[in-house]
């Protein structure tokens, strides 16, 4: 149902303290304050405490108003919602919210506005901090039996895949996350050959891997076979057909354990993984860093993202220093991903590979004599510029 939510903390009200005691006072003003809106009264209730505040509740034709007075702390809580269906009553509601703000005079007003009917796709960044994207409708909500996975269809992203509520990725911006974890590595490498992707179940990496004509196999091992299914039907403009390509090998298994047991040994690695938290914690240790660096060829590389610097820059800085303490090389990188709402740094890890000893004219030289084809983002210069710390990101991952 469209509408329009107005939710107010107020603290520190400079009113006569009685007002914040007095709910059948007020209940007389409010329903005067809702006629001067236009809006309409059907029932109003206050029901008074004692020796403390208030709750009163009306109800509006179009919906609602509710107010909580807290006297023993000076302040109040008021919640306005009012239906959009037949009328436009969003300036109405906002003169009856800024009425009551008026009268009970608060230093303070901590504000919500809520756009009732839409889907606003929120994600936290830290405690503090965090972006939203607004999405037009839900295609599909799944529990699988590892998380959540949700659809949503958004004006600027276009599709949007999430998994236990956070933005993994989407069909417009992709390129961003998924040309930065492969190409730096495989374009390094002299002649990549054999290929693995631990988790990636959308396909996009390994779409990007499979560009690279020396690959002979891409190996995506998944965990959760759901993800695949509903990549394959929604999220084309990801993945490129790519689960059809025969060079590509999907695994329904535990990354951990297949790394332990493989006696496969892999050019590049790279973890397209959740954030290292919860179930996806253990593959951002030090003991599984090591035994992908088993499983790599000598000249071989990993590749993981490693978090926000300006979010998360404890996580980045502890990913950077068990990283090093496992590879000789180790090359952070950082660009903006729209998706995840923030600078993000991504690295590359081997013994031998080093993709900062290259120039631009080198990397697209390479870049022509490969044909990679449909790069939105990756060429020399980038590959340069990703490379190419901020003062602040070098403190945080030295060695």
């Amino acid at each position: 149902m469209n509408g329009l939510h107005l939710i107010g903390d107020l603290s520190d009200c400079r009113c006569d303290s009685q007002r914040l005691f007095d709910g059948e006072g007020f209940k007389g003003k409010c329903i005067a304050m809702v006629n001067a809106s236009g809006l309409t009264v059907m029932d109003a209730t206050f029901k008074q405490f004692d020796n403390s505040g208030f709750t009163g509740t009306i109800v509006l034709a179009e919906s609602h108003l509710a107010i909580h007075t807290w006297p023993e702390t000076n302040g109040l809580t008021l919640d306005v919602y009012v239906c959009n269906y037949s009328a436009d009553n969003s300036i109405k509601a906002q003169q009856l919210f800024d009425a009551v703000v008026d009268y009970f005079q608060p230093d303070e007003v901590a504000k919500h506005v809520i756009d009732r009917g839409e889907h606003m796709l929120t994600e936290p960044l830290n405690d503090s901090i965090g972006f939203y994207v607004k999405a037009s409708r839900q295609i599909g909500e799944w529990r699988t039996k590892y998380q959540k996975i949700a659809i949503y269809d958004t004006p600027h992203y276009g599709k949007i895949f999430r998994l236990d509520d956070y933005n993994m990725t989407s069909e417009r911006e992709e390129f961003v996350y998924h040309e930065n974890l492969i190409h730096p590595a495989l374009t390094a490498h002299s002649a990549p050959k054999n290929v693995l992707i631990i988790g990636g179940g959308d396909g996009g990496s390994s779409e990007e891997a499979l560009k690279h004509p020396s690959v002979e196999r891409v190996t995506m091992v998944e965990i959760d076979e759901d993800v695949i299914k509903v990549a394959k039907v929604h999220f084309q403009a990801v993945h490129h057909g790519v689960f059809d390509n025969p060079r590509l090998r999907v695994i329904v298994d535990d990354g951990m354990r297949f790394i332990r047991e493989t006696e496969e040994k892999f050019d590049l690695i790279a973890l397209d993984l959740n954030d290292p938290v919860g179930p996806a914690a253990p593959l951002y240790s030090v003991d599984f860093f090591r035994q992908c660096r088993e499983a790599l060829t000598p000249d071989g590389a990993l590749t993981l993202h490693i978090g926000s610097p300006t979010a998360d820059p404890e996580r980045v800085s502890e990913l950077a220093q068990r990283l090093n303490s496992v590879f000789r090389i180790v090359r952070p990188s950082t660009m903006y991903i729209p998706l995840y709402g923030a600078l993000w740094a991504l690295a590359v890890c081997s013994d031998q590979l080093d993709p900062k000893a290259f120039t631009a004219d080198e990397i697209d030289a390479r870049i022509k004599a490969r044909n990679l084809q449909q790069l939105q983002y990756y060429n020399g210069e980038s590959h340069l510029g990703v490379f190419a710390l901020p003062n602040f990101v070098r403190d945080l991952v030295r060695a």
